[in-house]
């Protein structure tokens, strides 16, 4: 059980690098000048899949260690909580605080879902976009912590 969830989230995870590395241009030049409406409609694309690259890692975990998905119109909410509890079948897999810092990216994909894309505004997009590799690193080193305890169990 324990291996097949590992592969699951190394999976995952080079997914979320390779759309890093597609992206590296465009998220580069990002970071020295506001992108026009094309560009910024694809940043937001980013993301979206960057998020939902996340809760894949986090669905997988919860799915293969046989623990309940939550349900109802905040489940997507709620899973990113169940990530920093302590379970009987597992540790923690995600800290406090980068779970606060993920929450402005699940809030992100619950607007880019629900929304038209000519209303992405670069001042609040910009935000995450400077700290995506930061957190993006931050979640693979606890990833790692958790996989590791994981499998010397």
């Amino acid at each position: 059980m324990a291996k097949n969830v590992i592969s699951q989230v190394k999976f995952e995870i080079d997914q979320i690098n390779q759309l890093f590395n597609s992206y590296a241009d465009l998220l580069e030049h990002s970071q020295k000048s506001a992108p026009n409406l094309v560009e910024l409609t694809a940043i937001a694309t980013i993301l979206h899949s960057f998020y939902n690259g996340i809760e894949n890692i986090f669905l997988s975990i919860t799915k293969g260690l046989n623990e309940e998905v939550p349900k109802g119109p905040q489940w997507h909410r709620d899973l990113l909580v169940r990530m920093t509890q302590q379970t009987s079948k597992r540790n923690h897999i995600i800290s406090v605080d980068l779970a606060q810092k993920l929450e402005e990216y699940l809030g992100f994909r619950h607007f880019y879902r629900h929304s038209y894309s000519f209303f992405l505004e670069w001042e609040e997009i910009e935000k995450l976009i400077i700290s995506l590799q930061k957190i993006w690193m931050q979640l693979k080193e606890e990833l790692t912590v958790f996989m590791n305890n994981l499998s010397s169990d």
